[in-house]
């Protein structure tokens, strides 16, 4: 039975009230989440300094060490530097840059003199760009006090948290909107599993959920992958063999996004579907900014949700 697909004529107050609840929630808590990622960013800062003789050594043994330290590297220039302008600058390969920005790890096939000789390359345009309005000891022969090093690590701290703030804010409401479902799910004696209980998501007993939950599907090249799903939840009044409900929390700050955003659910749905039959559910958990272009393409798709507002709306799942 469906919960809030077929009912349009409630999606304006919806919508309404879930943006006010969003824009109540950034109010009040984005800043501390900001400011508390900010602070373990300075303490990774700090740590950088130390490790490079506060920006004077910038040497291929300190990459090797810490390869994942070129994006706070790349805060300390003036101005700051993409990746992009970073790899052209010092004329070194693409995949030796986005390697150590993404995954924090040095490259395979690159490697004894010939990968310090890239890696000096980077580390001689981090010397040479270094922001002096920020590392004030660069230009004078005295050790830098603590409180030059703090005060240059906070600087740098902000601008990498400047680069990133969405993602910020995204994983903070995400991280409530998982602890409003578990707290709707344990008020009504669903019990959690955790990683150690090792049950995969059709092995579920009815009256449990899970977090972050793997499912495999299968690919039209016959390949099979694992998607990940936000919450995989087995009604108590189910069987072993029926499939558990699934949730995707979503969460959006603006009306742009999410309509560039909107084919993701409906091509896991279809995937899910395709693996699994029609009997899939497959559904989401609204907050924000989700206007009726984005619900009447979502319920076309037959993908039903139940808005952060109205959480007991997830009792028509058969929870």
């Amino acid at each position: 039975m469906a919960v809030n697909l077929d009912k349009p004529h409630l999606w304006k107050a919806d919508i309404s009230q879930s943006v006010d609840m969003y824009n109540d929630w950034f109010m009040n808590f984005a800043p501390s989440a900001f400011r508390e990622t900010r602070v373990e960013v300075t303490k990774d800062v700090e740590a950088t300094l130390r490790a490079t003789e506060n920006l004077t050594n910038v040497t291929p043994e300190i990459f090797r060490r810490y390869p994942g330290i070129l994006p706070t590297l790349r805060m300390s220039t003036c101005p700051p530097l993409a990746v992009d302008r970073l790899i052209g600058l010092a004329s070194v390969p693409s995949s030796l840059v986005k390697r150590m920005e993404k995954e924090k790890k040095l490259p395979i096939r690159l490697q004894g003199n010939a990968l310090d000789i890239e890696l000096r390359k980077i580390g001689k345009i981090i010397e040479r760009m270094a922001d002096p309005d920020i590392f004030t000891w660069l230009n004078r022969s005295e050790s830098p006090s603590q409180t030059d090093i703090y005060r240059a690590a906070t600087i740098v701290a902000d601008r990498l948290c400047g680069s990133v703030t969405n993602p910020i804010i995204r994983n903070a409401q995400e991280r409530r909107q998982l602890a409003a479902i578990q707290n709707w799910l344990e008020t009504r004696q669903y019990r959690k599993l955790v990683g150690q209980d090792g049950v995969k998501f059709d092995q579920m007993p009815p009256g449990t959920f899970c977090f972050r939950m793997n499912v495999p599907i299968n690919l039209e090249t016959g390949k099979v992958i694992n998607i990940p799903v936000d919450v995989a939840i087995k009604p108590k009044s189910s069987s072993m063999d029926e499939l558990p409900v699934f949730l995707e929390a979503k969460s959006a700050g603006d009306f742009t996004n999410v309509n560039k955003r909107r084919k993701e659910e409906a091509i896991k749905m279809s995937q899910l579907r395709s693996t699994y039959g029609d009997q899939v559910q497959f559904n989401l958990f609204l907050c924000g900014y989700f206007d009726s272009g984005y619900l009447g393409y979502e319920a076309a798709e037959g993908i039903d949700w139940v808005w952060e507002h109205r959480i007991d709306d997830l009792a028509g799942f058969g929870l």
